[in-house]
């Protein structure tokens, strides 16, 4: 299964800040839509990562305010990505080594669109299910043996 495969089911919906958003606008969009990520664009390129992992430090570090920070403070600028070609079984370790969970997926520079951990556990669930289905329906239809 390729990330490709993720995204086609997932659809086409990208949620962006800017960098020069402010962290209350960004947690605005990411609780208005129930996400825990945004893509940080700038000029149409990818330039960062914004998570809940980073505005939970950002709220530790401020003692539980936001305060005027902007996206562009607190960002990952290196998020890890991947392609829609990458199959699920080089994302799966990729995410688990570095606790990713979200990655942006790339097409040459155009951003195709972000998965989550979810996304590629719903996959792998998905596709395991799928698989023993296929086996239990294997396993019924085998033919007996034939008496000598």
């Amino acid at each position: 299964m390729k990330v490709s495969d993720i995204l086609r089911v997932k659809g086409g919906t990208l949620y962006t800040a800017a960098p020069d958003d402010t962290l209350e606008q960004a947690v605005a969009t990411m609780a208005e839509y129930d996400i825990g990520s945004l893509a940080v664009m700038e000029h149409g390129a990818l330039v960062g990562m914004l998570t809940f992992r980073e505005i939970i430090h950002t709220l530790a570090k401020n003692k539980g305010v936001l305060g005027t920070s902007t996206v562009r403070k607190v960002m990952d600028e290196h998020p890890m990505s991947c392609t829609s070609d990458t199959d699920l079984e080089t994302v799966r370790p990729m995410m688990l080594e570095k606790h990713t969970r979200y990655m942006p997926v790339m097409d040459n520079r155009m951003l195709m669109g972000v998965i989550s951990f979810y996304d590629v556990a719903k996959a792998v669930v998905e596709s395991q299910n799928f698989e023993n289905k296929m086996l239990k329906a294997y396993i019924r239809d085998w033919p007996a043996e034939s008496e000598k």
